[in-house]
């Protein structure tokens, strides 16, 4: 059940839990609000194909952000939430653990 009304995702999605072409397992389940345009994103290489900007990291001062979007139940998570658990805490969906090797791409480290 939806908590809050979707923001919109951009990219190549290929259904309504923000799975794209490039991560389409049953566990990717997320997208992120990318630090240079406030535009939520599927994954790195959605706003890669898809902005007309590079893509900039979350600063560390930065992690009471609300930049992930569970696509399950449009639960947005704070940075710091989001990188403390395995699954989205409003729904329990389940998170990729594999998204933890591009942490860097998004969040200063």
């Amino acid at each position: 059940m939806r908590d809050t009304a979707r923001p919109a995702v951009l990219g190549p999605t290929v259904d309504d839990e923000t799975r794209c072409v490039h991560y389409r397992t049953p566990l990717d389940v997320v997208a992120i609000r990318f630090a240079c345009c406030g535009a939520f994103y599927p994954c790195h290489l959605c706003h890669a194909e898809a902005a007309d900007h590079p893509a900039e990291q979350w600063p560390l001062s930065a992690r009471g952000e609300r930049a992930i979007l569970c696509g399950v139940c449009d639960h947005v998570l704070t940075i710091a939430e989001y990188l403390e658990v395995s699954g989205c805490p409003a729904c329990a969906a389940p998170f990729n653990p594999g998204c933890a090797l591009h942490a860097h791409l998004y969040f200063e480290v």
